[in-house]
């Protein structure tokens, strides 16, 4: 194997929220990243960075939001515009098309599918953490839905972690092209370690 910035052992690619409401056309926040999704080539460099990674025998992490259910927000007493957005379009919903795994983005056999977390931020009160670092895993590869919330709060908090973080900025989507400036342009330099497209990550892939 050579030697790369990104050897097997320790790295993981998370993948943060591939449902059907987000990824897959009819879900009920497709429509909203559509334009930014099809200027940056989110959906072809998806198919092209996932089957790379997996070949390289790196670890595949699915960081899921929580599905939407009746009771989520009982009792919660400050909740975000985030979540009243999500409680107002029953995102995600539990038992639902639009809250599946996208059957070519989500889990295969081997991945490792994170606990749901409630915010914008893959690691608070899941296991994600646990699973990273029993796997002795070091350096961690941010992508998915969406890149100003919880692909960046994700991969900020895995910087406080210790964590050696990277963002493909190709390979992430936002409902705006502000919303993709401010992740990866105005944020993303200030925690993240490497800020890269798929091509430059793909070249640095263990052979």
């Amino acid at each position: 194997m050579v030697v790369s910035g990104y050897p097997a052992e320790t790295t993981a690619l998370l993948v943060v929220n591939p449902y059907n409401d987000l990824m897959s056309e009819g879900g009920k926040r497709f429509e909203a990243t559509h334009e930014v999704a099809t200027a940056v080539g989110f959906y072809a460099n998806l198919r092209r960075l996932i089957p790379a990674i997996r070949a390289a025998e790196i670890l595949v992490v699915i960081v899921p939001h929580a599905r939407w259910r009746a009771d989520d927000f009982e009792g919660l007493r400050h909740p975000t515009p985030s979540q009243r957005l999500a409680e107002a379009d029953q995102l995600f919903e539990a038992g639902s098309w639009g809250g599946a795994f996208h059957a070519e983005f989500g889990p295969k056999p081997g991945d490792v599918v994170a606990q749901e977390h409630h915010g914008l931020n893959g690691f608070v009160d899941t296991d994600l953490d646990w699973q990273l670092r029993r796997r002795g895993i070091e350096r961690v590869i941010c992508v998915g839905a969406g890149a100003n919330t919880c692909v960046e709060g994700t991969a900020r908090h895995a910087a406080e972690l210790g964590y050696h973080v990277t963002l493909v900025t190709n390979v992430a989507v936002a409902a705006d092209a502000e919303g993709m400036r401010a992740a990866h342009a105005i944020n993303g330099p200030h925690y993240a370690h490497a800020i890269l497209t798929t091509d430059e990550v793909l070249a640095r892939l263990p052979l």
